[in-house]
This record gives C-alpha cells, sequence and structure tokens, in this order.
C-alpha cells in the first residue's frame, strides 16, 4: 500500500516538475535577448527590478513585427534582397536555405512534410519501426530507384530530434491514421504513451 501511494505521488509531481524546469529554461534563455537592448531600456533600469519573462514578451513583439514587415510588397522586396546578399556567401547561404526549407515545409499549411506518420520495416523484414514521410524521393535519386520512393525521417528514441533519413518505396510504407503529436509521444515515452491512450480509451467504453 506505501509502494502504491508513493507511486502516485510520483506521477503527480516528477511530471509537474519536470515541465517547471523546461518552461523555466526556455523562458531563462528568452530574457537573455534583453541583453540585446541598451542597459536604460532593460526593465530592471526602468521599474527597479527584473521581470522572469519579459523577454518573452520581446520575442514575440519582433516576431509580430517582422511578420507584418514581410507580408506587404516593400517587405517582401527588402527580403528577396537580403536572402540575396546571403545567397552570395558560400556557408551562410547552404545553412540559411536548408533551414528556411525545413520551416518552410514544418509551417506551411499546404505542405505534406511531416504530415504523415508511416510504418517500415526496419531495420529487418518483420520489424516496424515508426517514422515520418518528409516528402518524394529526390528526383536525382528517384532515377537511380527502380520503384516510386518517399524520403522518411525515423526518430531516435527518447529524443526524436535526432534520427537519420531512409529513400523507402511508396509500396513498402504503410499510412498510419495518427498525428504527428501523438507519434512523438510515442516515440518519446518509449512506446508506453500508446498503451496508456489505449488503455484511458477503453475505460470510457460502457461496461457490457
Amino acid at each position: 500500500m506505501l509502494r502504491r501511494y508513493l507511486i502516485a505521488g510520483l506521477l503527480v509531481w516528477v511530471p509537474l516538475g519536470i515541465t517547471f524546469l523546461v518552461i523555466k529554461f526556455l523562458l531563462d534563455l528568452m530574457d537573455r535577448l534583453l541583453l540585446l537592448l541598451p542597459v536604460e531600456w532593460r526593465p530592471e533600469t526602468i521599474f527597479g527590478f527584473s521581470i522572469p519573462g519579459f523577454g518573452l514578451v520581446i520575442a514575440i513583439a519582433i516576431l509580430l513585427i517582422t511578420g507584418v514587415v514581410v507580408a506587404n510588397l516593400l517587405g517582401r522586396t527588402i527580403l528577396r534582397l537580403w536572402e540575396s546578399l546571403l545567397s552570395q556567401i558560400p556557408l551562410v547561404r547552404t545553412v540559411y536555405s536548408s533551414v528556411k526549407q525545413i520551416l518552410t515545409s514544418l509551417l506551411s499549411t499546404g505542405s505534406h512534410s511531416f504530415r504523415k506518420v508511416l510504418l517500415i520495416e526496419y531495420p529487418r523484414k518483420g520489424i516496424w519501426t515508426v517514422c515520418f514521410q518528409t516528402g518524394p524521393a529526390a528526383n536525382e535519386i528517384q532515377t537511380h530507384l527502380e520503384k516510386e520512393s518517399l524520403t522518411v525521417f525515423v526518430p531516435t528514441t527518447p529524443n526524436p530530434t535526432s534520427g537519420f533519413i531512409m529513400m523507402v518505396a511508396k509500396e513498402d510504407t504503410r499510412e498510419l491514421d495518427m498525428d504527428i503529436e501523438s507519434a512523438l509521444k510515442l516515440v518519446m515515452s518509449l512506446g508506453i504513451a500508446a498503451n496508456t491512450d489505449r488503455e484511458e480509451v477503453d475505460s470510457e467504453k460502457p461496461s457490457p
């Protein structure tokens, strides 16, 4: 009985504590943006004390202002000139264009990248793993393949931000009726989340 109470307490406080630490880390990271402001413009100078999370407000304001500027014709013209300048710098143009393409694919509502969760047989036949479709195989790669292929990202567990890409024949993939958030939750929880969600669904069904 004592062990049961201890586990119940851990299930309440450990997720809460980790969530608090992650949010605090992100807020502290955003607050470092205040170091870019002149000393006389910082909250501790104006109000006499620091305001936790004020850096996040500044970051959101900068994003909104930037979005408003580049949404009009003049802003788009300036952005094209800026990107044209960056494209002349060898290393910078590679990093910038890659990051922008990734963000465009992830954030664009019309993009099919990271919109589908697939199953593929990996690392051998009979063993299946979850992956994300990032798009069709590159043209240069597709010309060397006999079947229509897809580019997929196979995440590692429990850190889904790392992984590797694979070119898989489209007919060898199975599309899942699962959203990206649920798939990431599955990967990060080592597969435990899937069983937990199923138990919650089963518990909500009326008993016969």
